[in-house]
């Protein structure tokens, strides 16, 4: 009898598991240090908190990854989706450190609020996960197409050289992020499905020998790391529980349910399984325990990664073992200071190619789930209008929200959050909450296409 296995529940021999999830690990590594680089800076923590911090945090992402994909009771969806600092986190996180006495204090109460709303998220679950109407393509393809596009400046600003660079956008940093991204390509255009599934480790491995060969890339921080760096619960003391801190954090959940609902689907599309509202209940549950373990390991809120999402439509791996194991790998690596800071020397130009091609297929992902709505109807079209229109203001005018109270100004400075909650108001008021259907009240129920005469359907 033909095994009737899914691929998702494939296992892979363990050589292509570690060389397929050390991809994963690579292609996320930058997104998760940086939260944590961040908050130190804004903090005005030392450096010796810094690297306990990326530590504690590489440690936890392994740990939420490994729930999350591998899944046990009811916790986890079970899809190849990797866990990692939300970024929605960062602006409150810092607006709380600015009200505490000092960086410690700051963290403490940081800590308080991520397992408050880690706790809220467990229990509030299993209602979210009947609420999947509220979540039909028009509405999860726009918030895809959404943190694909604000992504990928991000990537173009790593492909300059990083904001932090002297000669930002230099021919020099252009050169190594072309030359990344092009390998990748090349890779792909010899359709060989093993280098296809692999391209973008090549090309992060090859970018940074070649950086490393002309002298541009050094790896001295590796000599001065620790060998082991071991995470305690409660390294800076107990956490304090204050008001204020724990409904900046809730509302930065409620952000993050999005972001799972969108990668969630986003991700059973591409690897052929149906994502079924007991899966978006799992993996919130998944959220809601990974950011409560967050808070007591020294880490932060957790949501799913969109730009894993986009290397799982690059190479098409779609075994769950494969992300469970990048999973194993990221707490190895938050173990052994000395062993991540070779991943950690990755430059920014050679990660900024890459993560072009990768923020960019999030995109087409979100435009593919966006196929299966209706846009021809009017409504539908207006919520992905408006909302694309939406998520640019902060891409467009960094300083748009400065002026504003700070829990607004969280908003408005995330293209992702402000682009997401305008896509489900406008579904909520255009398709869910009104009861006259499209023909009615003078409107046309389907947008005729250019060229094409109107049928007796639609006259």
């Amino acid at each position: 009898m033909a095994d009737a296995r899914h691929p998702v529940d494939e296992v892979l021999p363990i050589p292509r598991l570690a060389l397929y999830g050390f991809q994963h690990v690579l292609a996320f590594y930058a997104g998760a240090v940086v939260v944590p680089i961040l908050v130190a800076g804004a903090l005005g923590l030392s450096d010796e908190q810094l690297v306990y911090l990326i530590n504690a945090d590489l440690f936890t992402c392994g740990i939420a990854t490994i729930i999350q994909s591998l899944g046990f009771w009811r916790f986890g969806i079970r899809l190849p989706i990797v866990q990692g600092v939300t970024f929605t986190a960062v602006a409150p996180m810092i607006a709380i450190g600015q009200g505490a006495a000092n960086g410690t204090a700051a963290l403490l109460a940081i800590y308080g609020a991520t397992i408050t709303a880690g706790l809220v998220m467990i229990l509030v679950a299993p209602f979210l996960g009947r609420i999947l109407r509220l979540f039909p393509p028009v509405v999860t393809g726009t918030v895809l197409t959404i943190i694909g596009l604000t992504l990928l400046p991000n990537a173009i600003n790593d492909a300059a050289g990083g904001a932090a660079a002297k000669d930002h956008g230099s021919w020099k940093h252009l050169a190594y992020a072309g030359g990344t991204l092009l390998f990748i390509l090349v890779l792909y255009r010899l359709r060989r499905p093993f280098l296809s599934s692999i391209a973008v480790l090549l090309g992060l491995v090859g970018g940074t020998a070649v950086s490393w060969l002309l002298g541009d890339t050094t790896f001295d921080a590796v000599g001065t790391a620790d060998w082991l760096g071991v995470t305690t619960p409660f390294h800076y003391g107990t956490p304090t529980f204050q008001i204020g801190p724990i409904i900046a954090m809730l509302l930065v959940m409620m952000v993050t349910v999005v972001e799972t609902v969108g990668d969630s689907k986003a991700t059973g599309e591409i690897v052929g399984k149906e994502v079924t509202p007991d899966g978006i209940t799992r993996a919130l549950r998944a959220d809601g325990l990974s950011t409560f373990l967050g808070g007591v390991l020294n880490a932060f809120p957790y949501t799913c990664f969109a730009q894993n999402v986009g290397l799982v439509r690059l190479t098409g791996v779609r075994s769950r073992f494969v992300v469970v194991t990048a999973g194993i790998i990221m707490m190895v690596l938050g173990l052994f200071p000395k062993v991540a800071a070779y991943v950690a020397a990755i430059p920014s130009d050679v990660l900024g190619g890459a993560a072009i091609a990768m923020f960019g297929m999030v995109a087409v992902v979100g435009m593919q789930t966006l196929g299966k709505a209706d846009l021809r109807q009017e409504r539908n079209a207006l919520v992905v209008a408006v909302s694309i229109a939406m998520a640019m203001v902060p891409a467009t005018i960094p300083t748009f929200g400065d002026n504003m109270p700070r829990d607004v100004a969280a908003i408005l400075d995330s293209g992702i959050t402000l682009g997401g909650l305008t896509a489900i108001i406008l579904n909520l008021l255009f398709n869910v909450l009104t009861r006259t259907p499209p023909s009615a009240a003078g409107e046309p129920p389907a947008l005729t296409p250019p060229g094409r005469p109107p049928t007796a359907d639609s006259a």
